[in-house]
């Protein structure tokens, strides 16, 4: 307050000395009117010449006009009456403005940090320490003077190089989004097999006796003893003994005989016993092998239906086991699955078929190709993302479940019109710039932004092509804009106006 109440009174001083010096012509006119009176015959008007002579030596206007104005003035006073007229009225307009010229070409110094502290000598502001600097001279009045918004300030060329201000221009490039999310490995759900009986019985031999060990197809996994078995091949082998016997009496039989419907029973028991072995999960070789030996095998082997990798053992040597219980868990992991989550703003960037490149730590140097195949109908509300499910191919079963992933989808989004991202400040409400205007003025913008394309950003409204913004100490330059708004709102409150709202201020 005391530093606003000193500028105010030092303004006061110079207008001032304009009225002073406007009262001090008007003395020496009227002094100069009563010596042409005195000279027709008034009374003398030297004694108001003098006094008038020593006062104005004395005030501080005959330091600022001189003393060769006075002397003129003085010397006018002996002139004519008819011309002390119109000297009086020139020499009057050639003083004021001859003060009015001193005034202007007096140097004003303010502070860099701190613009309201004006003083008319140089030195140190008394709020921060800083060297005060010379107020550059207005624009004359023939130069016109572009409209500008509520904040825009003017910064010298010199003082933008001290700041370390930095140019951007509002172009239309070529943008390129990249769509990043992180996820795990997992296994492929529809190539994971469970090795169950449809019968009961005992384990008699187990040959993969350990989690993780790899399996082809058609490789034993364990034999099984089962009464329920025995009997089942028991049965065929006497539909089978049975069906030979007839045919063994088919030369004896008549015609009629060998089409009668016991000759069919006996096939169709033979069929029977069969198809029950084989749904038994028993195989043709392991069914010849039966009929071949003619008697029923003790324990039966079974062998694994896929390749693939153990990764559950519930079955030990001697343990009993019921139909439908699951024994072993086979994961085939040739191909294998990353499920990333991907965040809700990115989801239009997201279909499938999409092609991918995904980054393993373990592998930093090499990049893995893959291709989404399914997304999750649904959000997961923790963390506000959806699951997608990219297949990756694994020669060598390099990739391991559960391992973190990193995935990239790169997006071509075409020619738009952007700006550096450095430009921006970001209020959390608001996106501003600062519009550079013929060099040195510079404007607070608020404009709207699209999407983030590495190190630009998407400009919906607000700005147009060509125009030239602020790319670096433009928090320096929002920190003068806001102070000048600031001020400006202050005198309003003092003048009884009610200030402006704008919009970049928060």
């Amino acid at each position: 307050m005391k530093m606003r109440r000193k500028k105010f009174i030092e303004l006061n001083l110079d207008w001032g000395l304009v009225i002073m010096v406007a009262l001090l012509v008007l003395l020496f006119s009227n002094c100069q009117k009563k010596a042409s009176l005195a000279s027709a015959g008034w009374p003398d008007s030297s004694h108001c010449a003098s006094s008038s002579e020593v006062r104005a030596s004395e005030s501080p206007a005959a330091s600022l006009l001189g003393k060769d104005s006075l002397q003129l003035h003085l010397e006018s006073s002996n002139r004519s009456p008819a011309l002390v007229s119109l000297s009086s009225y020139s020499q009057e307009k050639s003083v004021v403005s001859e003060a009015k010229a001193k005034i202007k070409e007096r140097k004003l110094y303010h502070c860099p940090m701190h613009p309201h502290y004006v003083s008319d000598k140089p030195g140190h502001c008394p709020i921060c320490g800083m060297n005060l600097v010379l107020i550059e001279e207005e624009k004359g009045k023939g130069e016109e003077r572009m409209t500008l918004s509520p904040g825009a300030i003017d910064i010298s060329p010199e003082k933008q190089q001290l700041l370390g201000v930095t140019f951007g221009q509002v172009t239309t490039r070529e943008l390129h989004y990249t769509v990043s999310a992180y996820g795990h490995l997992t296994y492929d759900e529809t190539r994971q097999f469970s090795v169950t009986t449809k019968f009961s019985g005992w384990i008699e031999k187990l040959f993969v006796n350990y989690t993780g060990k790899m399996v082809r197809r058609g490789e034993p996994l364990f034999s099984i003893y089962s009464p329920e078995l025995v009997a089942a091949q028991e049965e065929y082998l006497l539909a089978l003994r049975a069906q030979k016997t007839l045919e063994s009496f088919k030369n004896d039989l008549t015609p009629r005989q060998q089409e009668s419907q016991e000759n069919q029973s006996w096939a169709s028991l033979v069929e029977a016993a069969k198809r029950r072995l084989l749904l038994w999960d028993i195989s043709p070789a392991q069914i010849e092998g039966i009929e071949r030996e003619a008697k029923p095998f003790r324990h039966l082997t079974i062998f694994s239906p896929v390749s693939g990798f153990i990764i559950e053992k519930k079955v030990v040597e001697g343990q009993f086991i019921m139909a439908g219980e699951n024994l072993l868990l086979l994961v085939d992991l040739s191909p294998i699955w990353l499920i990333a989550d991907i965040y809700e703003q990115d989801l239009p960037f997201i279909c499938l078929g999409q092609d991918v490149s995904v980054e393993i730590s373990s592998w930093p140097s090499e990049t893995f190709r893959g291709r989404i195949n399914f997304i999750y109908p649904y959000l997961e509300k923790e963390n506000r993302t959806v699951k997608v499910r990219i297949d990756l191919p694994n020669p060598g079963y390099r990739l391991k479940p559960e391992l973190y992933g990193r995935i990239n989808i790169h997006l071509k989004l075409g020619k738009r019109l952007s700006i550096p991202e450095e430009a921006v400040i970001d209020s959390g409400q608001r996106k501003i710039v600062f519009v550079v205007r013929e060099g040195r003025y510079f404007e607070p913008r608020e404009i709207k932004l699209g999407l983030k394309a590495h190190e630009f950003y998407e400009v919906l409204t607000g700005l147009v092509e060509g125009e030239q913004i602020v790319t670096s100490a433009q928090f320096l330059i929002d920190s003068e804009s806001r102070l000048k708004t600031a001020l400006q709102d202050f005198h309003q409150n003092l003048s009884g106006k009610k200030p402006e709202r704008h919009k970049h201020l928060h």
